[in-house]
């Protein structure tokens, strides 16, 4: 029994892991779909992708069959108010994303990405008094040596790349703070996107600026594929999220911007002055730092924990073996019979 059990951990994480890298994979890859919705511009498509994605979420919680969630949240202000400023943030986050990669902007938004878990790390020191370990504080102050090596080769501050990384620390933080799961949550905040969004299109097609239903059946379908772009990989991301580790989940992330990046230079064809690479390269050091720390502490603890565990099964033993009657058998033995 014991063995089947951990025959079926091992599936369940692999099962896990490969819904983790299709996650991450499908949004690294995502700059590769963006630019095929033109000519609508960036705030078109992010108003289609808000609309379909609550279509596709909406469906996907028919199919499950979960709804109570829903009448909880309505009746929580303060949870709703939350839900409110994650709609609010990720709007800002895709919107940025979408125009950075519309406009030839790839590896700067990969930067993004790749600065995130130490915006979301100061994030945490600033307004949850957390406290850094020393290697946590170093990456954080390379991270920082890295922005400003970026903003002296821009000529100024990587503002997509800033905007995206605190937007989604921001999103990040709040959805912490809800506590729905991805599928729940995304159907919250799309709820709240939703009629902005169709306003905003009906007010496109008013002007007759809209590009649904005017460049062809093709370009509409697209259009409303967004709303599968936006749900497919996060329903892997949380088949993943519930059966790896989190230190893995966390070293998964860095697929996405890594695809990303790859994809802004071999494919985009994006300039690379030296700037950008001593930028970079701080970047990596940094985030090379961060994990080799937590990796250190994730087996601390878990050397911690089996101590813990194996000294709790022993005490009742020995409890045991005081309390229990003797048997003839014992008796022998203390004789030396």
């Amino acid at each position: 029994m014991d063995a089947a059990a951990a025959e079926q951990s091992k599936s369940e994480q692999r099962i896990g892991l490969l819904n983790g890298i299709a996650a991450y994979g499908m949004w690294g890859l995502v700059p590769l779909f963006w630019p095929l919705l033109k000519p609508a511009g960036a705030g078109e498509i992010l108003a289609h992708r808000m609309a379909w994605s609550l279509v596709v979420v909406g469906i996907a919680l028919l199919v499950v069959r979960r709804w109570a969630w829903a009448g909880e949240l309505i009746r929580q202000p303060r949870k709703l108010g939350l839900v409110t400023v994650a709609a609010a943030v990720i709007t800002i986050n895709w919107g940025v994303y979408i125009w950075a990669v519309n406009s030839g902007h790839v590896v700067e938004a990969s930067l993004g990405y790749f600065i995130n878990p130490l915006v979301t790390i100061a994030m945490g020191v600033l307004l949850l008094g957390e406290r850094l370990r020393p290697v946590q504080w170093t990456a954080v102050a390379v991270g920082l040596a890295a922005v400003l090596v970026l903003a002296f080769g821009y000529g100024q501050p990587p503002w997509i790349s800033l905007c995206l990384a605190f937007s989604f620390a921001t999103y990040g933080l709040a959805k912490k703070k809800v506590g729905l799961s991805g599928l729940e949550s995304l159907a919250a905040e799309t709820a709240i996107q939703f009629l902005p969004a169709v306003g905003f299109l009906v007010w496109l097609g008013a002007r007759g600026d809209a590009t649904f239903g005017t460049e062809g059946f093709g370009h509409g379908t697209l259009l409303a594929a967004t709303g599968l772009v936006t749900a497919i990989p996060l329903v892997c991301f949380g088949a993943a999220a519930i059966r790896v580790p989190l230190a893995t989940l966390g070293m998964l992330q860095y697929l996405a911007p890594v695809f990303q990046f790859l994809l802004g230079i071999l494919y985009f064809h994006e300039a690379m002055p030296p700037e950008r690479w001593a930028g970079f390269g701080l970047v990596w050091l940094a985030l090379t730092l961060l994990t080799w720390d937590a990796v250190r502490s994730a087996r601390r603890n878990a050397v911690r924990l089996a101590a813990a565990r194996a000294s709790a099964a022993t005490v009742p033993v020995a409890a045991g073996r005081e309390t229990e009657p003797m048997t003839p058998a014992a008796g022998r033995e203390e004789s030396g019979v």
